[in-house]
Protein backbone atom coordinates (compact mmCIF):
# COMPACT_ATOMS: atom_id res chain seq x y z
CA UNK A 1 0.00 0.00 0.00
CA UNK A 2 1.62 3.59 -0.74
CA UNK A 3 0.43 6.48 0.89
CA UNK A 4 2.15 10.06 -0.04
CA UNK A 5 1.82 13.68 1.55
CA UNK A 6 1.73 16.61 -0.95
CA UNK A 7 1.63 20.47 -0.15
CA UNK A 8 -1.11 22.54 -1.28
CA UNK A 9 -2.54 25.53 -1.63
CA UNK A 10 -5.88 26.54 -1.04
CA UNK A 11 -8.00 29.55 -0.25
CA UNK A 12 -10.37 28.51 2.23
CA UNK A 13 -11.91 24.83 4.22
CA UNK A 14 -14.77 24.44 1.94
CA UNK A 15 -12.51 24.81 -1.44
CA UNK A 16 -10.27 22.01 0.54
CA UNK A 17 -13.21 19.99 0.89
CA UNK A 18 -14.11 20.58 -3.00
CA UNK A 19 -10.01 19.20 -3.51
CA UNK A 20 -10.43 16.41 -0.78
CA UNK A 21 -13.82 15.18 -3.08
CA UNK A 22 -11.74 15.52 -6.42
CA UNK A 23 -9.35 13.88 -5.38
CA UNK A 24 -11.44 10.74 -3.90
CA UNK A 25 -12.88 10.52 -6.94
CA UNK A 26 -9.83 10.19 -9.38
CA UNK A 27 -8.99 6.98 -10.80
CA UNK A 28 -6.00 4.98 -8.79
CA UNK A 29 -6.73 6.84 -5.56
CA UNK A 30 -8.18 4.55 -2.73
CA UNK A 31 -8.48 7.21 -0.28
CA UNK A 32 -7.56 11.14 0.02
CA UNK A 33 -7.31 13.27 2.85
CA UNK A 34 -6.81 17.01 2.69
CA UNK A 35 -5.66 19.25 5.99
CA UNK A 36 -6.79 22.17 5.18
CA UNK A 37 -4.66 23.75 8.38
CA UNK A 38 -1.63 22.30 7.80
CA UNK A 39 -1.80 22.46 3.63
CA UNK A 40 -1.24 19.25 3.51
CA UNK A 41 -2.86 16.26 1.02
CA UNK A 42 -2.56 12.77 1.90
CA UNK A 43 -3.12 10.32 -0.92
CA UNK A 44 -3.55 6.45 -0.68
CA UNK A 45 -3.27 4.89 -4.13
CA UNK A 46 -4.52 1.50 -5.50
CA UNK A 47 -2.29 -1.12 -5.64
CA UNK A 48 -0.23 -1.23 -8.60
CA UNK A 49 -0.50 2.31 -9.53
CA UNK A 50 2.09 5.10 -10.34
CA UNK A 51 1.61 7.66 -8.35
CA UNK A 52 2.76 10.69 -10.82
CA UNK A 53 0.93 9.91 -13.12
CA UNK A 54 -1.95 9.52 -10.53
CA UNK A 55 -1.37 12.55 -9.23
CA UNK A 56 -1.49 14.99 -12.30
CA UNK A 57 -5.12 13.52 -12.71
CA UNK A 58 -5.51 15.05 -9.38
CA UNK A 59 -4.56 18.36 -9.95
CA UNK A 60 -6.35 18.42 -12.71
CA UNK A 61 -9.89 17.13 -11.36
CA UNK A 62 -8.92 19.78 -8.43
CA UNK A 63 -8.31 22.38 -10.55
CA UNK A 64 -11.66 21.47 -12.14
CA UNK A 65 -13.53 22.47 -8.84
CA UNK A 66 -10.99 24.91 -7.33
CA UNK A 67 -9.18 27.07 -10.45
CA UNK A 68 -6.47 28.45 -8.00
CA UNK A 69 -6.00 25.68 -6.12
CA UNK A 70 -2.27 23.89 -6.46
CA UNK A 71 -0.85 20.80 -5.65
CA UNK A 72 2.85 20.99 -5.29
CA UNK A 73 3.55 17.54 -7.02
Amino acid sequence: MMKKSYKIEVDCANCANKMEDAAKHTAGVKDAVVNFMTLKMNVEFEEGQDPKAVMKNVLANCKKVESDCEIYL
